[in-house]
């Protein structure tokens, strides 16, 4: 396939569309609706033809490198492991899923230039499973120019959700959904000064107004807030600013390297429990804490991975056995998600095309992966709400 050399004006429009927290796609996500109205180049906009033969090509963009790979590489291990098992029972009619993998060491630009690479020169069908909010951000008007889907995405940003685009599909509850789970929890044990401790990035700043409203709403009152360096280099200063407020607990919304040094520091200088986001604490945060993350109280997005009781559960664990995986949320994560990517493929056909596959995804309908449920249609592209709240208990196991 001939490469098409990517639009210097379409990179420029989603690449400021990541790199603008306060731009036009904070307030109403109208930017990929006016780029999937400018014109494109010929090759650009031609549907790839339905085939049957090699692979099912998935790109995936994501960090292989930099300070956010250790913490998402389980994620990967978990949809390899899913794709794998897939591909032993015959794939999708016989064709094989192939994910065609580009660092893209979380950088949005990256990320972006990535997905035009893997749909102009290697002829993906879709893209799977891409992290962060700056990133899906600025992928959404060239998503819509080359009407490409989007299955997967790690962010539950209220900005990706503003209104539905034609090719995002997500399968995990929102942040919005998390937030409301974690605040009611806390009112109904009677901890009604909560503090909010934010990544100062787009991740934390388009957050933030959420988490205020949410608490308010929630009859809390908001005991101060704090902007935490993205590396979490500030943590300490943050834990004490914080602690001059008195509140009973901390919200931390944050991801990565900042958990680890804040959760630290509060233990220091505050002392109060810590409730965060469901990405905000996988496997190798857990790791670099030890005995520190006793006590974390996490959003989840799933059912837990340690407890046997759906279909879905046991087929994870018969998974990570096979793979020499250990079983956890974020392996589960992943494994979850690449069996909705699956289930796309195959009622989309072995002659499966992007259009093809945008169809089938929105009629999914009820969709039941063994006692754990998704809702797609043509109305609604984001097919879980599920929140569960698990706090973690001695070395590093999580409790419900």
């Amino acid at each position: 396939m001939p490469v098409v050399p990517p639009s210097d004006a379409r990179l420029a429009l989603a690449a400021s569309a990541a790199h603008a927290p306060f731009g036009p796609c904070r307030r109403t996500l109208l930017c990929w609706a006016a780029a999937a109205l400018s014109p494109l180049p010929a090759m650009a906009q031609a549907q790839p033809r339905a085939d049957v033969r090699g692979d099912i090509l998935i790109g995936r963009s994501t960090a292989l490198s930099g300070g956010m790979a250790p913490f998402l590489q389980p994620i990967h291990e978990g949809q390899d492991a899913a794709i794998e098992d897939a591909n032993a029972k015959g794939g999708i009619g016989g064709r094989k899923i192939r994910l065609v993998t580009m660092d893209d060491g979380f950088d949005p630009r990256r990320t972006l230039e990535n997905a035009v690479q893997l749909s102009e020169k290697e002829g993906v069908v879709a893209l799977f499973g891409v992290s962060g909010t700056s990133q899906v951000i600025g992928l959404l008007p060239y998503l819509a120019q080359a009407r490409l889907p989007l299955i997967s995405v790690y962010t539950g940003s209220p900005a990706v959700r503003a209104q539905q685009h034609p090719y995002l599909f997500t399968t995990r509850a929102s942040y919005a959904d998390e937030l409301v789970r974690i605040v009611r929890n806390l009112v109904a044990v009677q901890t009604l000064r909560i503090a909010v401790a934010y990544e100062n990035n787009d991740f934390g700043k388009l957050l933030l107004p959420l988490v205020e409203k949410t608490i308010a709403a929630e009859g809390a009152t908001m005991a101060g807030s704090h902007a935490l360096d993205p590396k979490g280099q500030d943590a300490a200063d943050a834990a004490k600013a914080l602690a001059a407020h008195k509140p009973q607990a901390v919200l931390l919304v944050a991801a990565g390297p900042p958990v680890v040094a804040y959760v630290r520091a509060n233990r220091a200088h505050l002392g109060v429990p810590v409730y965060t986001l469901s990405l905000g604490a996988g496997s190798a945060v857990l790791r670099a804490l030890g005995e520190d993350a006793r006590g974390l109280a996490v959003a989840r997005t799933g059912p837990s991975p340690s407890r046997p009781t759906i279909a879905l559960t046991r087929d994870f664990q018969a998974s990570m056995k096979r793979h020499d995986k250990p079983v956890d949320y974020d392996r589960y994560t992943g494994y979850m998600d690449a069996r909705v990517l699956i289930e796309g493929l195959r009622a989309a056909g072995p002659g499966v095309t992007r259009a093809s596959l945008v169809q089938a995804m929105q009629g999914l309908g009820n969709l039941d992966l063994g006692g754990y449920g998704y809702q797609f249609s043509a109305q609604n592209h984001h097919g879980s709400n599920f929140v569960d709240i698990a706090v973690v208990g001695s070395g590093g196991v999580y409790r419900q």
